[in-house]
């Protein structure tokens, strides 16, 4: 005799495993592009330091090269450059997807519009944009060394190596310099005898993703996905990189023509810029690939 054994549906959805995003940790939005799409920034250039002709033995015109240059007591009159670099958006990304009404209703309201708005923004959006920011600032840094295999017994002076480097450009040392690792290196430094992590971290810093202190680095977890590939380390002060949202929208329409159910559509316009004079704030250190 056969039985034909029961089958129950519960009113929950098996979620996928999402990170929430750390990039405002590690960028700015300093710029406004309201009611533009690109945006100019000057870098103007400075002057050089002379030694100052006390006696005004050089004061007057003289003839360099069939120019003519004039003198002061305090050296060469020189003018300024001042160019500029642009900042254009690229990035017009959108989604949609339709409800139907029996669907929502027949899998007890776990299909829903809003739930799945929701999921998108964790699952596709932010892991997006995380990507591209991510991206863009190992690919412009103004440091790159060669890619090492980074162990347990170097990862302390690679990092530190890091900090020098970011010292000697005078890169701020406001506490807001990065260090951001993937799992898998930061298991290297929990295994370094010479790294000690400051685990005391305040509450606001550990809620946007700063797991520990080191070296005068808020180190913050990336998941690799959501990195390069062969990923070691980044040091980075945030004002180096420029993260703008200029327009991030989702709606709901509930039975709009030709659809019986929920309409769901999004758009999102964003990108992310290394300023050209602040790309020494900057270091990335790829980890070469283990054979």
């Amino acid at each position: 005799m056969a039985v034909e054994l029961a089958t129950q549906f519960q009113p929950y959805v098996d979620e996928i495993f999402t990170t929430e995003s750390k990039k405002s940790l590690l960028t700015n939005n300093d710029f406004d592009w309201t009611g533009a799409h690109t945006i100019k920034l000057y870098k103007v250039s400075t002057g050089q330091m002379n030694d100052y002709d006390r006696p005004g033995a050089n004061v007057g015109k003289v003839g360099i090269d069939e120019e003519t240059v004039m003198l002061s007591r305090y050296g060469s009159i020189e003018s300024l450059d001042a160019t500029t670099e642009e900042l254009t958006l690229k990035k017009d990304r959108s989604f949609t997807f339709a409800i139907d009404k029996l669907d929502a209703d027949e899998t007890k309201q776990q299909l829903s519009g809003a739930t799945a708005l929701a999921r998108q923004q964790r699952e596709v959006v932010i892991p997006e944009v995380d990507t591209y920011v991510y991206s863009v600032m190992t690919s412009k840094a103004g440091t790159k060394p060669a890619a090492v295999t980074l162990t347990a017994d170097n990862i302390y002076d690679q990092i530190t190596t890091a900090t020098e480097t970011l010292d000697d450009a005078e890169v701020p040392e406001d506490g807001a310099r990065c260090l951001v690792v993937t799992p898998a290196v930061l298991k290297l430094m929990k295994k370094c005898d010479d790294i000690t992590l400051n685990s005391d971290i305040g509450a606001e810093l550990r809620q946007k993703g700063v797991v520990a202190e080191l070296d005068g680095l808020n180190v913050v977890k990336v998941p690799k996905s959501r990195l390069p590939e062969n990923f070691g380390f980044m040091v980075a002060h945030p004002c180096a990189t420029v993260a703008p949202t200029k327009l991030e929208e989702y709606k709901l329409h509930s039975s709009p023509p030709f659809i019986s159910g929920d309409l769901v559509e999004g758009r999102i316009v964003y990108d992310a810029f290394v300023l050209d004079n602040k790309k020494m704030a900057i270091y990335y250190q790829e980890n070469k690939a283990t054979e």
